[in-house]
């Protein structure tokens, strides 16, 4: 069974990692151009194509999607499919992520959709949560880019959907990420299979390095309740599912700073040890131009940004939803405990189309309406 939990989160850290791998190449300098250009182009013909899967071709007609060629937005896939005792299970994407190349702005943005968050799924006319959109059943990635247009009205160009492998082999090739641990975040880790290597589970209240086994099981962490008989709150106050997208992006940033000190030669060892579990279905001359164009921006600060936001959604603990098989959360227009993903579209319209990186993104509603504060879907705690 700990194999089996391993899964998904790993795929969040290499979601930004092949973002990085991608930017960071672009460091050549005493490498001389052709040389960087034949170390890239072997390293990128490891990636896994299926063009089957292109989403060009996924049909929008009568959906509002918002698009710009100054702003590149590819949807980052992290996919659970598990191999465990000689059996298989088809998983689902629970780790959805679009990050953008603003070149407009000149910034790189990060933006997660929680897995639980409750849609309207494509082509089913049910309210399910955004993970199981991508079902095999309902069309795979082709489903869960079309549900995401449908619902919160972005095009993206392309997708990076990453394996299992991946995770553990970036955090031990950068020596690990330092984090900030919780008391209830080590109760947890310590007592649960989440670290699927027993003997690292000794883990201390406090900073600390973790290696590839011990992030992946921080990486995953959502409840706590049935364990330790209390939510599992992060260093910065977040519990359930806000809480474990914030551990992604806090594992994916630290993973990514320690990369961007390396010299392109680690760069490329990392990408030779990891694009194999990378599968896309963009072509090699599309990348390299995506690369070129990261390159023009000069930076690799990310700016980051979650939907639903705060204030924004609710917990669905009475199962208004059957379709949904439990708990979602269901976004809202703030003032009212009905489902409604208008302005969680319109926020992530104004964070990737907008957001100039100046300072810290912040959804202010343009109609002037106040959340509610009750059922508004803050998980945060004082």
């Amino acid at each position: 069974m700990s194999k089996i939990m391993e899964a998904w989160s790993k795929i969040a850290i290499w979601k930004k990692i092949l973002m990085g791998i991608l930017i960071v190449l672009s460091a050549g300098a005493g490498f001389g151009v052709a040389k960087v250009q034949t170390m890239v182009t072997h390293s990128l013909s490891q990636i896994n194509r299926d063009i089957d899967t292109s989403l060009n071709t996924v049909d929008l007609e009568g959906i509002k999607v918002h698009s710009d060629d100054e702003i590149i937005n590819i949807l980052l896939i992290g996919d659970d499919y598990r191999e465990y005792d000689g059996s298989t299970s088809p998983g689902l994407y629970d780790v959805i992520m679009i990050a953008t190349m603003d070149k407009k702005h000149g910034t790189l943005k990060l933006t997660s959709i929680m897995r639980d968050t409750l849609v309207n799924v494509a082509g089913q006319d049910k309210y399910m949560k955004i993970n199981a959109s991508g079902k095999k059943e309902f069309g795979g990635i082709k489903n869960l880019y079309k549900t995401i247009a449908q619902n919160f009205n972005i095009k993206v160009d392309g997708y990076a959907k990453v394996g299992f492998d991946a995770f553990k082999k970036v955090v031990n090739a950068v020596g690990g990420v330092e984090v900030e641990l919780t008391e209830t975040e080590v109760q947890y880790l310590n007592h649960t299979n989440y670290i699927w290597n027993k003997k690292d589970r000794k883990l201390k209240v406090g900073k600390q390095l973790l290696n590839g086994n011990q992030a992946l099981g921080y990486v995953r962490i959502r409840k706590g309740l049935d364990v330790i008989g209390t939510p599992v709150k992060t260093a910065s106050g977040l519990i359930d599912d806000p809480g474990r997208t914030w551990r992604q992006r806090a594992v994916l940033s630290g993973v990514f700073d320690k990369l961007k000190t390396q010299p392109l030669s680690k760069w490329v060892e990392v990408a030779n040890d990891v694009l194999s579990d990378v599968t896309t279905d963009l072509d090699d001359k599309t990348i390299m131009s995506y690369m070129k164009d990261v390159i023009t921006l000069g930076t690799t600060e990310v700016e980051q940004f979650r939907i639903p936001m705060d204030g924004y959604f609710y917990d669905d603990r009475n199962n208004e939803f059957p379709d949904a098989q439990g708990w979602s959360l269901v976004p809202t227009a703030g003032y009212a405990r009905s489902y409604d993903p208008s302005v969680c579209a319109e926020a992530l319209k104004e964070f990737i189309f907008d957001h100039d990186g100046k300072e810290e993104y912040k959804y202010t509603k343009s109609s002037g309406s106040t959340p509610e504060e009750e059922d508004s879907g803050n998980e945060e705690e004082d």
